[in-house]
């Protein structure tokens, strides 16, 4: 969604989807999305707040309504409007399991709602001053999430017993998208990995580096960033609708994880993937079908 309309010294120059395009699509028709963190505050005031030196996500147990949300990755902090921020209930972009347990809660934790990264930008005109975006990942998108599945399960199916470590990358999908001249200076948050250390007595592979794998996620991105106040409500509504507690007919802790996960695409993504025929119809629509609400819980060790 690069463009090369025109824009303001200290912001890329990028298109924006059109009011019409945003209200056409269903939230599982988006895969990837940006916009700035000082618009994501303003739109997702219940997600995200700014307190202090501190930008507070609520955590599993705060109010249910608030237990959709987003997954945010990150290290801790948070350069934003030239100031660090401290991060609250985030996940590790780097953590260590040893046990199936650990790795099936990673996996569903993971997939259970948007990933959230946040990255600075600089422009070619101000090189001295940074936009910070929020990266957003619809992990219930069939694409996007298939990624991530085959993956993990390619990995465990070439490393049996033995240990092993895996890392997701988004950071040529976003840097492909922002214009020439723009450069993402911190572009390492765009990942996430995760190791598994098996207990194998002799682990010569894992030793000298020989089972690490990255997977490269690509996708379409959106360019949710917008001043007009009638596209910043739909972009609000769509926000709220992409973070709502998953919506699923049985638990992911019901079944294991086979090699090729397609059972799990199909019960989460249950959404139809045309767009709305009318404009007027309501963008927190109800899905077709009877279903279970389940909130999310995310295990306190991955936090």
């Amino acid at each position: 969604m690069a463009g090369a309309a025109g824009a303001p010294a200290a912001r890329p120059s990028l298109s924006s989807i059109s009011s019409g395009e945003l209200r056409s699509l269903w939230t599982c028709d988006c895969e990837l999305a940006l916009l700035p963190l000082a618009q994501l505050l303003r739109l997702q005031p219940g997600a995200f707040q700014l307190r202090a030196d501190q930008l507070v996500v609520p955590g599993p147990a705060g109010p249910a309504a608030a237990r959709g949300g987003f997954n945010v990755f990150g290290d801790g902090l948070v350069r934003f409007d030239g100031q660090l921020y401290h991060l609250s209930s985030y996940m590790r972009r780097y953590v260590e399991l040893t046990n199936y347990c650990d790795y099936k809660d990673y996996r569903e934790t993971i997939l259970s709602k948007p990933m959230l990264f946040f990255i600075n930008v600089q422009t070619e005109k101000d090189t001295s001053k940074e936009r910070t975006y929020a990266f957003l990942v619809n992990t219930r998108h069939p694409k996007i999430r298939r990624q991530i599945e085959q993956g993990m399960d390619a990995v465990i199916s070439s490393v049996i017993g033995e240990s092993y470590r895996l890392e997701f990358d988004f950071q040529e999908t976003v840097k492909n998208f922002f214009p020439p001249g723009n450069k993402v200076v911190n572009g390492e948050n765009l990942s996430f990995a995760y190791e598994f250390k098996a207990d194998a007595l002799f682990d010569f592979f894992y030793w000298f580096g020989l089972s690490n794998s990255t997977v490269k996620v690509n996708g379409k991105v959106l360019n949710l960033s917008s001043t007009s106040p009638e596209k910043k409500e739909t972009i609000k509504l769509f926000l709220e609708k992409m973070s709502e507690p998953l919506i699923r007919r049985s638990s992911f802790s019901d079944r294991k994880f086979s090699v090729t996960s397609r059972g799990s695409i199909d019960e989460v993504f249950n959404c139809n993937l045309s767009p709305r025929s009318s404009l007027t119809e309501p963008l927190l629509a109800e899905l077709p079908f009877p279903c279970v609400l389940e909130s999310e819980e995310i295990p306190n060790q991955f936090i």
